[in-house]
């Protein structure tokens, strides 16, 4: 079952895809917002390209990991999302994944242009890579 990633921002959504076993997360595209109707649409029509068997909604906790406006937000849309398409959505804790996607970039040594086209996108792997991961049984340790 593939899962999809979303990194919401004002302007854009990070969207990120698992394989089909569920184990690797990918980059897969950023889309420009054109607001909730034509985002879930965008969206919906992602789900049913990709067989996405579930969405999970980056949630943008404060560092001291409370929640603010923004996660406020993200879990209405992760609301609105399941609602309109009839997959199971979860929200999943993103702090620090644009950080960490923006220095993956630098060390890559990607342009300044390049960086800002793929934060998203990279952001939302780093965040569904964080989900799946979590998901997966430890190995047992030998001995």
């Amino acid at each position: 079952m593939r899962v999809m990633g979303l990194d919401l921002g004002s302007r854009t959504i990070g969207v990120a895809l698992s394989d089909e076993s569920g184990v690797v997360a990918q980059p897969l595209l950023t889309l420009q917002r054109r607001g909730v109707t034509r985002d879930l649409e965008a969206l919906g029509a992602l789900v049913t390209r990709w067989q996405v068997g579930r969405i999970v909604v980056g949630l943008p906790l404060r560092l001291d990991g409370r929640r603010g406006p923004e996660a406020a937000s993200a879990a209405e849309f992760a609301s609105r999302l399941a609602a309109a398409l009839g997959v199971p959505v979860s929200t999943w804790d993103e702090r620090l994944t644009t950080t960490a996607a923006e220095k993956a970039m630098l060390e890559a040594d990607l342009s300044r242009e390049r960086r800002r086209l793929a934060r998203d996108r990279v952001a939302a792997a780093l965040m569904l890579q964080g989900y799946l991961d979590a998901g997966r049984p430890r190995p047992e340790p030998a001995g």
